[in-house]
């Protein structure tokens, strides 16, 4: 096991109607900037919930925060954050607005060109405090410090981290999802899955407790995964993806293994050209990266298909065959196309999405840093 760091501050309200527990973590006459999306939260409830919670507080809202939030929208919300000189965030939706609503509080106090935090990786000296009220299960970022943000004019969309910048709480009230699209809970189901296996499909480092975390959280994910799509109102299964999305990403299964990531960096280039859904680009990328990678993720991919997948084989090559087949096939189940050509994205497109990763410095990627531009490209000729 590797030598790691583990401090997660976040506190977490779990369960039915914890968004009244808002009131304990907001002192009366804060500043409040409230920030969510493209309005679901008004029809489902959740927006009444939460006024109804902050009504000792001084509230304004900015909304309109778009899945990919974009960095030309976001800076509308810090001129707004700046004039009103808030006190504190509260993001109210799903992982996009998180995200953005980290930015908010990242870039508030920051002098300079706030696109420098994302481009530069420019650090980062104080932050807004910010808290979230979660209502899709997907991203993980109610309780990590990162966050991924487009710039629709250069079709950039890049990652940007700070401890600072973990939500002092965040409400995971299951009901909360029951309204969500069916499109949008299969995207997080794939999500989670792929931020599971960013962390444990690498090589074997002697963390088994970090591995059998890992496994549960795909266990679960492939048990409840169509039964909640089946069954929106079924809390319990609601319940357990909401925190299965959670804990997939808040860095305690990642704490002493290596990690890669290379399917995330090359799917996000997919989406800041196209703009596909995020989960569906890691869909496209994921079972082609595996393939192409086998050999050497090759230890990791036979216990993947034995104690995930449960398949039994004396010969590992069919055991590693069949442990991708099954995972492409699980994201087809849960409605989510797993090819480039699904999408009506060419073979053309190639060599444009392999020039802006190396144009954003991604040429050393995956967990021995040797996904280099034209692994990348076979990658990608894989997904088609």
């Amino acid at each position: 096991m590797q030598n790691f760091i583990f401090c997660n501050p976040t506190r977490i309200y779990f369960g039915r109607g914890q968004i009244t527990r808002i009131a304990e973590e907001i002192a009366p006459a804060t500043r409040v900037l409230m920030t969510y999306g493209g309005g679901s939260i008004h029809r489902n409830g959740v927006y009444d919930q939460v006024r109804a919670a902050l009504g000792h507080a001084k509230l304004s809202e900015f909304g309109g925060i778009e899945p990919n939030p974009r960095f030309e929208t976001l800076a509308r919300a810090i001129e707004q954050a700046r004039a009103e000189q808030v006190d504190f965030l509260l993001a109210v939706g799903g992982g996009s607005v998180i995200d953005g609503t980290k930015f908010i509080a990242a870039a508030l106090y920051f002098k300079g060109n706030a696109w420098d935090l994302v481009a530069r990786k420019a650090p980062l000296e104080r932050a807004l405090p910010l808290g979230a009220v979660l209502t899709l299960p997907a991203t993980g970022s109610e309780m990590n410090p990162g966050g991924v943000i487009t710039r629709a004019s250069t079709r950039e969309k890049l990652p940007f981290r700070s401890p600072l910048l973990y939500p002092r709480f965040a409400v995971l009230d299951p009901t909360t999802t029951f309204t969500v699209p069916p499109r949008q809970i299969a995207n997080g189901i794939v999500d989670a899955f792929t931020h599971v296996l960013e962390q444990y499909l690498t090589y074997p480092a002697e963390a088994p407790l970090q591995e059998r975390f890992a496994e549960g959280i795909l266990h679960t994910l492939i048990e409840i995964g169509p039964k909640t799509l089946a069954e929106p109102r079924d809390y319990d299964a609601r319940a357990a993806l909401m925190w299965a999305a959670t804990l997939a990403l808040n860095g305690l299964i990642g704490a002493g293994v290596p990690q890669d990531w290379s399917t995330h960096m090359i799917g996000h280039e997919i989406t800041a050209l196209y703009g596909l859904d995020h989960a569906r680009t890691l869909a496209i990328v994921l079972p082609a990266n595996l393939h192409r990678r086998r050999d050497a993720k090759h230890a990791k991919l036979v216990q993947y298909a034995r104690r995930v997948w449960r398949l039994d084989d004396k010969d590992e090559e069919k055991l590693v065959t069949g442990a991708i087949a099954r995972t492409r096939a699980f994201f087809e189940s849960l409605g989510v196309p797993t090819r480039l050509t699904d999408y009506g994205i060419d073979p053309e497109a190639i060599p444009e999405l392999v020039t802006r990763l190396e144009r954003h410095g991604m040429i050393c990627l995956g967990e021995h840093n040797d996904v280099t531009p034209e692994t990348s490209r076979e990658i990608l000729m894989d997904a088609i």
